[in-house]
């Protein structure tokens, strides 16, 4: 198919990186392949979505929406009170600007564009990064044309003659990072921690304790990465300035293909969007699954590269300082084992996640008649 085509494309999902990240990488790539496209983002009108949006060579619109697993009960009415405007906000803006394809990405968000989109007559499609389901997206598996997956085992919850596994959109500026020669010496030994967007201060303190219990075993040209999220950045910077530990504090990291790069070890949540990054980098890890996870596929998500010996997976309530230290103090400690895990790693990636997608996206318009024409 010619890269003239003249395409018009929504992408809607956001509330958390998580959603967002694969969404801008199948954006970023439907421009890239096909550069005469418009294409648009819908989202939310969170704060961090609009941030992390801005700058972004596509169109962005937001619709109000809310999410109704894990609610209150006034919450959820409130929510499904809201549902039909959202729906006719989304309506609106498809209309107006008239997209061939609507591709949903997860959050609450996506599940009235991609409806409004189907009531509408325009192809649809829907990515799910994790190895459950969330409930938007088993909800619009009934209705869309096209199920995209990350990861196997996710299968059984939709209609498999619509299921494709494609693997998790990882950002550009990763796998161009990824693709670029590696040092043999690398003359540091830099662990990184995600808390996450949010924060996770679970995490954040099992590692600060941690440190403090390793500081006078941590080898002499250790350093530090931490993102903390927005809440945990103060106390955490002190109590590294405290043990006189070279740490690096911050609530978000912007430049993560550096902080990946640079690192030799990470510790992490089990975020399906983070497990791509980490495998597309190669980078070993250790991972502590968020406990409150929906349906636990955070667990299911750290088994996976944990049974590929990718990773060393932890349960949080069975986590102590000590025990994570000496974890930590281990794998710093054997440089064949932490090259192993990334090669393991390594194997488990899928950096061409974004152009499957949008290849099999085409096939689906072209099987539709709905290819616009060039």
């Amino acid at each position: 198919m010619s890269n003239k085509q003249r395409l018009k494309v929504v992408v809607t999902g956001g509330g958390t990186g998580g959603h967002l990240f694969p969404g801008i990488a199948v954006a970023e790539e439907f421009i890239n392949a096909y550069p005469e496209s418009e294409v648009m983002f819908i989202g939310t009108e969170r704060q961090m979505d609009m941030k992390v949006l801005s700058g972004k060579p596509f169109k962005k619109e937001a619709i109000k929406s809310s999410g109704l697993k894990g609610k209150s009960l006034g919450a959820v009415i409130q929510a499904l009170v809201q549902l039909p405007m959202s729906i006719h906000a989304a309506a609106r803006i498809l209309r107006e600007f008239k997209p061939s394809l609507v591709l949903g990405v997860g959050g609450y968000v996506s599940g009235p564009v991609v409806l409004a989109a189907r009531l509408l007559g325009i192809a649809t499609c829907i990515h799910e990064q994790n190895s459950i389901p969330g409930l938007a997206n088993r909800m619009l598996g009934r209705i869309v044309h096209k199920i995209f997956l990350s990861m196997p085992g996710s299968e059984g919850f939709f209609p498999p003659e619509k299921t494709i596994i494609t693997g998790n959109p990882v950002r550009k500026e990763l796998i161009e990072r990824a693709g670029m020669p590696k040092r043999t010496e690398r003359g540091s030994a830099t662990l990184l921690v995600l808390g996450g967007s949010q924060g996770a201060r679970r995490v954040n303190r099992l590692v600060v304790d941690s440190i403090r219990i390793i500081t006078d075993k941590l080898p002499g040209n250790f350093r530090m990465i931490h993102q903390t999220g927005a809440q945990d950045e103060g106390w955490v910077k002190n109590e590294y300035d405290s043990m006189g530990v070279h740490a690096e504090v911050s609530a978000f990291i912007t430049d993560m293909a550096k902080v990946y790069d640079d690192c030799d070890l990470l510790i992490s949540r089990a975020g399906a969007t983070t497990l791509a990054e980490i495998t597309v980098m190669a980078k070993p890890s250790i991972l502590i699954p968020y406990p409150f996870s929906a349906d636990g596929h955070q667990d299911i998500n750290a088994r996976f590269l944990a049974d590929a010996g990718a990773a060393k997976l932890f349960y949080e309530k069975e986590l102590t300082g000590e025990e994570l230290g000496k974890e930590i103090i281990g794998l710093l400690s054997q440089p064949a084992v932490l090259m192993e895990m990334a090669e393991k790693a390594g194997n488990l990636a899928k950096p061409d996640a974004a152009r499957r997608i949008i290849s099999a996206s085409m096939d689906l318009l072209m099987s539709l008649g709905k290819c616009p024409a060039v």
